[in-house]
């Protein structure tokens, strides 16, 4: 007898018992063991071609790690691309419409392939300009004549007028499938499309960094040239980690989003509908011509220990491109408009008076924080210390968004702790408020880009796990 033991793609197991006939028995009365023993590789043959079937199905949701830098504050992913497959490290960037790559010097890959003027990708892509002014004797990444060109940027926000044009080109990309509970293979995309950036981009981001990874609303944006590739839903979530060594995840698909101990974090969600912003996005001197590619969300009030905070409610109308909400990564920290931070400063500001929480002198290093407070005495607890609460209702959300002390005060060492606000004066802001990545860290966003809604959790404190908690170990 033989017990076949066969498991597809490590779903289902099956047993299959075959009999054999002894050797002590007659030759002809072996017949049927060798019929047997046909049968046994006929199933053998059967079962093989569906695991490689099952092998080759596409993923039903992707995902990356992001990390936090400790001299930026910036978040980073790795991504494997070319050929042969080399890892790089790029700012995840969620208002920015493509993946652009430096690629004047090092770039090295046999399957890169530039994209040629007035081509069907160039439409795709919306690159309408044509390059013909690359004067190197040899073509190569990043300099080849005949190749449209799109817009890109550095978007942190010090360098916001850091903006030009770059060619496009496509190359392989590969990145882990996922179950949402764990890493699965490794999938690729042959031909995924990027922009070539020049080195002055690179100006102000990680040491390391080789581009930035736009997650904006754009037709070859990643998320949704993974979602055509994969026939995934068009819709990605992230949730980004405090910690500068334990990664959080980018998904790409449909949840379940599970973290460690078995924590399914994309429900429940509170939904807000993705705001238009007619006039695209608008960097200092510098606007692009397409609407819509950052995130935009209808921010109605804002309240501290359940308290009113009094605001223009015009501020809070997106308008021509100007005042409104918008979600940053590249912000490390929330920027308001200077009427509603002084609102915001004021009220925080007496409700820990009122809590016996002591004001105290603001350090004079970056960021600006003007409202700092003593945590001598104030108790620490598993949401951070115990501080005033804010909280921020968005337009049609079943619940609000509620900052607790982990989120919404920033340690500076000696005893002292500030407000994570910044007031902003005298920068490039055209959006009213901007929700920066410390008030997002240990919250999932979701972004639905077919239904066009933004779903938030309560932070993932509440409910004892973190963002760093998803299992990046291989099955």
């Amino acid at each position: 007898m033989i017990l076949l033991l066969l498991q597809v793609n490590g779903g289902r197991a099956f047993i299959f018992d075959f009999p054999f006939a002894s050797s002590s028995v007659q030759t002809e009365a072996m017949a049927p063991g060798f019929a047997a023993m046909e049968l046994f590789f006929h199933f053998l043959i059967l079962f093989s071609l569906a695991a490689a079937a099952a092998a080759a199905s596409p993923p039903k949701a992707l995902v990356l790690p992001v990390t936090k830098d400790a001299s930026t504050r910036l978040y980073v992913t790795t991504l494997q691309h070319k050929t042969p497959l080399l890892s790089d490290k790029f700012v995840v960037d969620i208002g920015s419409a493509y993946l652009w790559v430096y690629c004047d010097e090092g770039y090295r890959s046999t399957t890169y392939r530039s994209a040629p003027c007035r081509s069907s990708t160039c439409t795709f892509a919306r690159a309408r300009d044509c390059n013909l002014v690359c004067m190197e004797p040899q073509p190569r990444p990043g300099c080849t004549n005949n190749t449209c060109t799109g817009m890109v940027g550095n978007t942190v926000a010090a360098l916001e007028h850091m903006f030009t044009y770059g060619l496009l080109a496509d190359d392989v990309l590969a990145l882990r499938s996922t179950d949402g509970r764990r890493v699965g293979p490794l999938v690729t995309v042959p031909h995924f499309l990027f922009i070539c950036g020049p080195l002055i981009l690179l100006q102000g981001l990680p040491s390391g960094s080789a581009g930035m990874f736009g997650l904006g609303q754009w037709e070859v944006s990643p998320p949704k040239q993974l979602a055509s590739r994969f026939g995934l839903k068009k819709k990605f979530a992230i949730c980004l980690s405090p910690s500068t060594t334990s990664p959080g995840a980018i998904f790409f698909g449909d949840g379940p989003y599970v973290l460690l101990p078995g924590v399914d974090v994309s429900k429940p969600l509170a939904y807000t509908k993705l705001l238009n912003n007619p006039v695209g996005i608008s960097h200092g001197s510098y606007s692009t011509i397409e609407p819509t590619i950052e995130y935009f969300v209808k921010l109605t009030s804002i309240t501290v220990n359940g308290k009113a905070v009094p605001v223009n409610a015009t501020l809070l109308e997106l308008r021509n491109g100007n005042g409104g909400t918008k979600i940053s990564t590249v912000d490390t920290h929330t920027w308001l408009e200077s009427s509603i931070y002084a609102a915001l400063e004021a009220a925080f500001l007496k409700e820990a008076t009122a809590m016996g929480i002591a004001r105290v002198a603001a350090p004079t290093n970056w960021p600006p924080f003007r409202a700092c407070f003593s945590s001598k005495n104030v108790t620490s607890t598993r949401l951070g210390w115990a501080v005033p609460e804010i909280e921020l209702q968005f337009q049609g959300a079943s619940f609000g968004w509620k900052i607790y002390g982990s989120n919404s005060m920033v340690d500076m060492g000696n005893g002292v702790m500030c407000l994570g606000f910044l007031d902003a004066a005298g920068t490039a802001n055209t959006a009213s408020v901007v929700i920066g990545g410390y008030q997002l860290e240990n919250h999932l966003l979701e972004f639905d880009l077919e239904h066009s809604t933004m779903g938030f959790g309560s932070t993932l404190l509440l409910r004892q796990t973190t963002c760093a908690n998803f299992n990046f170990s291989s099955a």
